[in-house]
């Protein structure tokens, strides 16, 4: 749903966008990360038909995003970091508005618009004017604007900024069940606990350029190497050497735990248990020691910037 290959913007003599793939299928999730600067928003600009690429070619929802620019806007739901929402207005007047922009009849907007602010929780504040709106408010209420003529392909950026916990937990169960019904979704954001929960695939993108491009598990085993696997014991080591099964490695060890890094979990796992208890270990405990997107990201950058000095 959405496709581009060599995409690339000029501004002027400044290479913004520097010759990115990118292949996202219907129902899944990219996690597009990066610096301020690094490029995410001149992306979705061109994937949204505001920008015109300098080079290389993009698809959405089917469309050319040069060629067939009107038919990608009309696909596309677009929450932006400027929201341009028309102080003066209340939301059902700015929502019909925008429901004529898209060509859908006044009713069908209202209805739309009507369910989709009792989801997001602005049902009561429907006649209130939007300056009077907190930044959290507004942020939900762009986020109904885009969704508003029920698009198949959406393009966030920073969703949840400005929201508090209970709102932002909305607005994400509401992007796992639009990812469940088939809705393709590129995803900016700086809160890497919120990409790691959301996203199917993660891009990591550095000075224009898409440095990581894979599944969120294929990422983390290629920048952090194998799982990782602690065991904590009901008593103390007192001189224990290990005699491990192939494929796990002694990473550390202290008192009264052990980290193992573990090939092939599936496998070698049940048989590093039995080990342990074979000799005479008490486990308490065994668990994976989680490779959070922080980590995957930050190793991304450091490897990048290192191959650029």
């Amino acid at each position: 749903m959405i496709e581009a290959e060599g995409l690339t913007k000029y501004f002027d003599d400044f290479l913004a966008v520097d010759h990115i793939d990118l292949k996202v299928p219907q129902g899944q999730v990219l996690a597009l990360l990066g610096k301020n600067g690094a490029g995410k928003t001149t992306t979705v600009r061109m994937l949204t038909s505001i920008l015109r690429p300098s080079a290389g070619w993009a698809r959405v929802a089917g469309f050319d995003v040069v060629n067939d620019a009107a038919n990608v806007r009309g696909a596309v739901g677009v929450l932006t970091e400027h929201h341009g929402l028309y102080a003066r207005m209340n939301s059902v007047e700015y929502l019909e508005f925008f429901g004529n922009l898209y060509r859908m009849k006044s009713v069908d907007a209202r209805k739309r618009g009507d369910e989709l602010l009792e989801m997001f929780g602005l049902a009561e504040a429907r006649k209130k004017r939007l300056g009077e709106y907190s930044k959290g408010m507004r942020q939900k209420l762009a986020l109904v604007r885009a969704l508003l003529h029920d698009p198949a392909v959406l393009l966030l950026d920073e969703p949840t900024s400005a929201m508090d916990p209970e709102s932002a937990r909305l607005v994400r169960d509401a992007i796992l069940t639009l990812r469940s019904s088939g809705r393709t979704i590129l995803l900016c954001t700086h809160n890497l606990a919120e990409g790691e929960e959301l996203a199917d695939q993660v891009a990591i993108i550095q000075n224009g350029r898409i440095i990581l491009h894979n599944t969120l598990e294929n990422v983390k085993k290629t920048l952090l190497g194998p799982a990782e696997y602690e065991a904590r014991l009901a008593g103390v080591l007192n001189g224990w050497q290990p005699n491990l099964p192939a494929g796990v490695t002694l990473q550390e060890r202290g008192e009264n735990w052990l980290r193992f890094r573990v090939d092939d979990p599936q496998t070698a796992n049940p048989i590093l248990l039995r080990s342990l208890i074979e000799q005479h270990l008490e486990v308490v405990t065994f668990q994976e020691i989680e490779h959070s997107l922080e980590m995957v990201f930050l190793g991304a950058v450091r490897q990048g910037e290192e191959a650029q000095e």
